[in-house]
């Protein structure tokens, strides 16, 4: 974080924010706003005083409670008045703290009693990738030297796309599943480009409890890469402190708010009790896992519902928990396993995907990974894949 931690307010904030004086009407903080293409209107006097910022959670507060004849009521009315603010002098770090700590979208930036400008998650995002990037740059380069006949093949993109995706494997995911006497674990992760935005890991909150998580980015690439590092980052600091899969949830949802743009994350989390053999899960917005019970033979979803992370503020994730019996299997996966589709355009889908783990459900969990997989390269070998794909396979001992 070096290089982040040189930049300063002043050098990422907009210098000329959008103002308005604290007797103009609604309709034209609107129609500014509109213009402008911003989320948020600076309310400040002749002098250049900060009196407010009007926002379009503002908006959307105050028009429920006046749902007609709002167009001409007094920005001063319906502004946040004494908003937080920032000093043009403060670093990058603080700036990230201060947003995420205070839940806002926008700091006015005040300097000397007088607004200098305006600071938006839009451009610390934007700096934050850009930082990513110069870590992908740097550990690239630190490669170039045991790869230089690797390198003198490739473009100069296909490197760096390649040795992106070789940090973002070391960096993010396992090395390899855990494999405890109670519970054994596979797994088949293949995105669609050398950067994917699905996402697996495995948590120990403590000796008796391991947590399973499979997550997926909306959309592929580096986009979407990008998006998966910064749920990677969400979800190693929140696992570490509860083995509630809802309260996880619900920290990376917090974190990731503001960060991801237009983009979503979903997520399923579970977590085994190695002595009760309890397993209790969360979900937001991920296909169901199914779970095959070993003593009936049938095939059940682990159906919990919760709102993708990322879009919604203060959103709770609820837990439920099931008991697991040896023998029984889990398995989880990203939409692109369902989705695959045939040279017909008929996708994989859930029924045929049930039909496999049940077929190989007496087989070890790297058994039924691999069946799954051939099953799948089956399926689309004409086709190919259209999205990054992964499965996770525990089994119960």
């Amino acid at each position: 974080m070096a290089e982040s931690a040189h930049l300063t307010v002043r050098q990422i904030m907009n210098p000329s924010p959008v103002r308005l004086e604290p007797d103009r009407t609604v309709r034209e903080a609107i129609t500014l706003m509109t213009e402008h293409r911003v989320g948020a209107v600076l309310i400040a006097d002749t002098a250049g005083k900060l009196l407010g910022i009007f926002t379009e959670r503002d908006f959307l507060r105050q028009s429920t409670q006046h749902p007609s004849d709002w167009q001409n009521i007094c920005i001063r009315d319906w502004m946040s008045p004494y908003p937080y603010t920032i000093q043009p002098s403060a670093g990058w770090e603080e700036a990230v703290t201060s947003m995420e700590r205070l839940r806002v979208r926008h700091l006015p930036v005040v300097e000397n009693g007088s607004l200098a400008g305006i600071l938006t998650t839009r451009q610390l995002v934007a700096h934050r990738a850009n930082h990513l990037n110069i870590l992908i740059g740097e550990r690239t380069s630190e490669l170039r030297n045991a790869n230089d006949s690797l390198m003198a093949r490739d473009s100069e993109i296909t490197h760096y796309m390649k040795a992106a995706a070789k940090l973002q494997k070391k960096l993010m995911l396992p090395q390899s599943p855990p494999d405890w006497p109670e519970i054994g674990c596979s797994v088949f992760f293949r995105p669609l480009d050398p950067l994917g935005g699905d996402y697996y890991d495995f948590a120990r909150p403590d000796d008796e409890h391991l947590g399973i998580l499979i997550a997926d980015a909306s959309g592929h690439g580096v986009p979407a890469a990008m998006v998966a590092i910064m749920t990677w980052l969400a979800f190693t600091e929140a696992a570490k402190t509860t083995s509630k899969p809802g309260e996880v949830l619900t920290a990376m949802n917090n974190r990731l708010l503001g960060l991801a743009d237009e983009r979503f994350v979903t997520a399923f989390y579970g977590v085994f009790n190695r002595r009760t053999r309890q397993f209790t899960y969360s979900n937001a917005g991920h296909p169901f896992p199914l779970r095959h019970v070993k003593e009936s033979g049938k095939i059940h979803p682990l159906a919990s519902r919760g709102f993708m992370l990322g879009i919604m503020p203060d959103e709770v994730y609820a837990d439920k928990s099931i008991i697991l019996a040896p023998g029984d299997r889990l398995l989880f996966y990203t939409d692109g396993i369902v989705d695959l589709r045939d040279d017909r355009g008929e996708s994989f889908g859930t029924e045929r995907l049930s039909s496999c783990l049940g077929e190989s459900s007496e087989q070890p969990a790297s058994t039924i990974v691999t069946w799954i997989k051939d099953e799948l390269n089956h399926f689309c070998a004409k086709n190919g894949n259209s999205d990054d794909t992964t499965m996770i396979v525990s089994e119960i001992r």
